[in-house]
């Protein structure tokens, strides 16, 4: 359970099961390397960690977040999460490694929140074929995107999926 300085909004878990039920008829969890931005509480990490994936990327800038992750990921151990604490933006535009799903659940009203689809599509941070997962409010539209591949609806929570 989260102490409560944290700050993160978690993905509810609704929408988590039924992304994960998604996920499950399209990859083989154990053969994908998993990005995920804005971790907050690594949740998502965590769900990613449990399907067995072979290495779960955690970018949370926060330090008390990115503490809660080393920590559970440790006590649950789960050797195959590697937290990083950096800025998801500069992460996205300097990190060499590839990843074969990346997940992205940045708060709904940053600033700049527009700009991590095409950093994300336009970069080399997703494998060809990669899935990119894109969580935000209804305010947001991207099914003109040229990757963009389909979109699942949870309450209020919506999922923009992409394909590179």
């Amino acid at each position: 359970m989260p102490p409560k300085n944290l700050r993160a909004r978690p993905t509810t878990d609704f929408a988590k099961e039924n992304l994960f039920n998604v996920l499950g008829n399209l990859v083989d969890f154990e053969e994908c390397d998993v990005l995920d931005l804005f971790a907050g509480t690594g949740s998502m990490s965590y769900e990613f960690a449990s399907r067995g994936a072979r290495s779960i990327t955690s970018v949370e800038i926060n330090a008390v977040h990115h503490n809660f992750i080393r920590q559970t990921a440790r006590t649950l151990g789960a050797d195959n999460i590697f937290a990083v604490k950096a800025n998801a933006f500069l992460y996205l535009r300097s990190c060499p490694k590839q990843f074969d799903i990346v997940f992205s659940d940045a708060p709904y009203d940053l600033e700049g929140l527009d700009e991590i689809v095409p950093l994300v599509l336009e970069g080399k941070i997703l494998k060809e074929d990669g899935i990119f997962i894109f969580e935000h409010s209804d305010k947001y539209d991207f099914s003109e995107h040229p990757n963009f591949w389909q979109l699942r609806s949870y309450g209020s929570v919506q999922f923009s999926m992409f394909r590179k």
